[in-house]
């Protein structure tokens, strides 16, 4: 069998193709649904996870010739049980055949044996088909032991791998600013561990398979990234319902086209509610727009 193509490659192929580097996150809320979902959402868990999982297909059509990839949030699908979970692989292996790259925004990070479940679970291919994701985020504030799983994966399934580096949250200071003996920020020694996790995983188009998390509301530290990550590609949330502008991260694409991926979610899948539109309809303008920002914004 012929080794997995790097998934770096593939994400600057889908670059290429489309044009954007926009990813769009799924982020099925109930009380955000269209009332024609709403309503049947509420008589029970089963009927909710169909409700959700029309919901972000509907999404994939509307948005698919905008985006290179979606970013479905876990947690959203993990509240409704077995039928939500299910609800995700649907979802994901409906991306799939759209032709869009899957990123499972799942935030996975234990130490020996869990981490390797949760490798395995997202990443790593199944008896009855392929892997549930193309890549998957990932804390690595537990150190190399805790992400090995997920690098084993890069390397023997072509999987990608985003770790959190520093995060738009409020609260992100409270840890990820802390101060070193150096002077440096801890965020920062973070970005050097996972440049080095990255370098051997660096593909054909010059970037690695190890990607960074940088908040796109924080536009000194996409500066500062880019600067520590040379050959990381760089997942950038924020745009959109948080603040950012596509302007605010186009130092992160200094690296190429495909160097960075910004994700915007809320203010793409339910635009709906700040227009007259259809859900489909304004979900999909919203992207073109966000798409066409960013590129520019990019310089490409």
């Amino acid at each position: 069998m012929p080794d997995p193509e790097n998934f770096a490659d593939r994400l600057a192929a889908a670059v290429a193709r489309k044009r954007s580097q926009l990813v769009v996150g799924l982020d099925p809320r109930l009380d955000l649904l269209p009332m024609e979902l709403r309503g049947e959402a509420v008589l029970g868990r089963a009927a909710a996870a169909s409700s959700v999982a029309r919901f972000c297909k509907g999404i994939v059509d509307a948005v698919g010739p905008y985006v290179v990839a979606v970013k479905p949030q876990s947690a959203f699908f993990e509240a409704l049980g077995s039928d939500g979970y299910r609800a995700l692989e649907e979802v994901c292996a409906y991306a799939r055949g759209a032709g869009l790259l899957v990123l499972v925004d799942a935030k996975r990070g234990d130490i020996g044996s869990t981490s390797r479940a949760y490798a395995e679970a997202l990443l790593e291919p199944r008896e009855d088909g392929p892997a549930l994701a193309d890549a998957t985020t990932a804390s690595p504030y537990l150190g190399l032991d805790s992400v090995e799983p997920f690098l084993a994966a890069c390397r023997r399934h072509g999987a990608g791998v985003f770790f959190l580096v520093r995060t738009s949250n409020a609260g992100a200071a409270d840890v990820q600013d802390l101060a070193l003996s150096d002077g440096r920020p801890l965020w920062h020694h973070v970005a050097e561990l996972v440049r080095q996790w990255g370098e051997p995983l660096v593909g054909a188009e010059g970037m690695s398979s190890v990607g960074a998390v940088v908040g796109a509301t924080l536009p000194r530290a996409v500066s500062e990234a880019r600067r520590l990550l040379p050959t990381t590609p760089m997942l950038l949330p924020g745009v959109g319902a948080q603040g950012a502008t596509p302007a605010d991260v186009a130092r992160a694409f200094t690296a190429g086209p495909a160097s960075g991926l910004v994700t915007a979610s809320r203010s793409v899948i339910y635009a709906y509610r700040e227009s007259e539109a259809d859900w489909r309809s304004a979900a999909a303008a919203e992207a073109q727009q966000l798409a066409a920002q960013v590129w520019a914004a990019a310089g490409w």
